[in-house]
């Protein structure tokens, strides 16, 4: 089993920015990709940015230019810097870690 813990969510102003980590713990040699992914009310669950282990990325069209993913496979965590904050990024986000692991969910909510 894995266990992701994530942390850093919160209430930021619109272009404001935050840090989301996760961190995994268990049978991590399991991991292959890492991610996070969101869910606005009323919506989908959607991919916002992913990477994997050997290090390629991949974002949405919308968070390219304003998110960045990054890995740490020495401390087992991913984390999402997300810059210039708009209220379209208000949802939960998700830490993702491959194949099917997910996090309990981190609230982030941007205001106009």
């Amino acid at each position: 089993q894995v266990q992701l813990v994530e942390s850093g969510g919160g209430l930021v102003q619109a272009g404001g920015s935050l840090r989301l980590s996760c961190a995994a713990s268990g049978s991590i040699f399991s991991i292959d990709a890492m991610g996070w992914y969101r869910q606005a009310p009323g919506k989908q669950r959607e991919l916002v940015a992913a990477v994997t282990s050997g290090g390629n990325t991949n974002y949405a069209d919308s968070v390219k230019g304003r998110f960045t993913i990054s890995r740490d496979k020495v401390k087992n965590t991913v984390s999402l810097q997300m810059n210039s904050l708009k209220p379209e990024d208000t949802g939960v986000y998700y830490c993702y870690g491959g194949p099917g692991y997910w996090g309990q969910g981190t609230q982030v909510t941007v205001s106009s």
